[in-house]
C-alpha cells in the first residue's frame, strides 16, 4: 500500500541515524544518536532505543543497514570492523522485540540500493558505490541486480605493505586506512594539532587553506587509484561516492579522484568514467535500510 512506512536504521561507526520512510523514499521523522563504542550490549541498546522512539501507527517493518559482513545462509551479521559487535541476527532480534518483519543488509550495499533505485544511479544497469564515513563501505549493482555479497571495497589494497588497517582488520594499506573519515581525522591532527578532525580539515579546505586542499587532494588521489582498479574489473555505468565524510568533502576529493581513476582505467573507460556524489546525501544509508525493510515485508528475501 502507498501509505505503508517502515523504519530504516543506518548503523555507523560514529552515529546511528534512523527514520520513518515511505516506499517512494520520502523520509519522515528521524532520530540521530551517537554510536556507543564500548560494548556490544551498549550498541544494541542504542539501536533499540532509536527504533523505540520511532514506533508509531503505520510502521509495518524494520530494515537495518549495518557495517558487517553478513552470512547469507543464516542472516547473521558476522563482524563489524569499527564497532565492538559480532554474530548478531538483527531480523530475529527485531521480530522478537517488535513482532514486525525485518531485514538486514550491509550498510554499503544498502546505500548502493538506495542510490540505484532513487538517487544518482537511477537507470544504471551496473554501478559501484563507496561510502566514506568512519570506515569505507561499498556496494555493487551488476546486470540490474544488487550484489548481495560482502562488497568490502574499502578493504581494497592501494598501498602494498602500507599502514595497518583500522578497527578489527589485520590487513595493511587498505583504502579505508587512507581515505576514510578516520584517516582524515589523523591528517587533520597532523596539520592542526590535537582535537582537530575531518570536519575541520574540510572546513579549512573550503576556506582556501592550501595545506588542507593538498591533504584532501591526496586522499582523493588514493581513492581514485582504487576506483580505477574497480572500473577495470566491473566497468560500471557510474561510480557514486557518499557517506558523511565523502559528502562533506565533495569535489575536494572527487576531482583528484577522477584524474587518478582515469589514469588507471583501461581505454575507453579512461574517458567515459563517470564519478559523482551521492544524490541522496547522508540519508542514502537510511533510505537503503528502509528499502531492505520493505523487501522483508514483501517476502522478497
Amino acid at each position: 500500500m502507498h501509505c505503508e512506512r517502515v523504519i530504516g536504521v543506518d548503523l555507523g561507526g560514529t552515529k546511528i541515524l534512523a527514520g520513518v520512510v515511505a516506499r517512494d523514499g520520502v523520509v519522515g521523522r528521524t532520530v540521530e544518536i551517537p554510536t556507543p563504542g564500548d560494548t556490544q550490549e551498549s550498541v544494541l541498546a542504542a539501536v533499540d532505543s532509536a527504533v523505540d522512539d520511532l514506533l508509531e501507527d503505520g510502521v509495518v517493518a524494520i530494515g537495518y543497514g549495518v557495517p558487517f559482513n553478513i552470512d547469507r545462509h543464516t542472516g547473521v551479521a558476522l563482524n563489524a570492523t569499527n564497532l565492538p559487535l559480532r554474530d548478531v541476527h538483527f531480523p530475529d532480534r527485531a521480530r522478537a522485540r517488535y513482532g514486525l518483519p525485518a531485514g538486514v543488509e550491509n550498510d554499503g550495499n544498502a546505500a548502493a540500493l538506495a542510490e540505484w533505485c532513487l538517487g544518482a544511479g537511477r537507470g544504471a544497469d551496473d554501478l559501484l558505490m563507496l561510502t566514506l564515513g568512519t570506515g569505507i563501505g561499498g556496494g555493487i549493482v551488476l546486470d540490474g541486480r544488487l550484489y548481495r555479497g560482502w562488497a568490502e571495497l574499502g578493504h581494497t589494497v592501494v598501498i602494498a605493505g602500507g599502514a595497518c588497517c583500522q578497527g578489527d582488520c589485520h590487513g595493511r594499506g587498505h583504502l579505508e586506512t587512507v581515505a576514510s573519515g578516520l584517516a582524515a581525522d589523523r591528517v587533520a591532527v597532523g596539520l592542526y594539532g590535537r582535537g582537530a578532525d575531518a570536519s575541520l580539515l574540510v572546513e579549512r579546505a573550503h576556506g582556501g587553506d592550501p595545506r588542507a586542499v593538498e591533504a584532501l587532494g591526496e586522499i582523493g588521489r588514493l581513492l581514485g587509484v582504487a576506483i580505477g582498479s574497480l572500473q577495470n574489473i566491473f566497468d560500471p555505468d557510474v561510480v557514486i561516492v557518499g557517506g558523511g565524510f565523502g559528502i562533506a568533502a565533495g569535489e575536494l576529493i572527487l576531482e583528484p579522484a577522477r584524474a587518478a581513476a582515469r589514469g588507471e582505467a583501461l581505454t575507453p573507460a579512461d574517458e567515459t568514467l563517470r564519478l559523482t556524489r551521492a544524490e541522496l546525501g547522508d540519508e542514502a544509508g537510511l533510505i537503503g535500510a528502509a528499502l531492505v525493510g520493505f523487501e522483508a515485508l514483501d517476502g522478497v528475501r
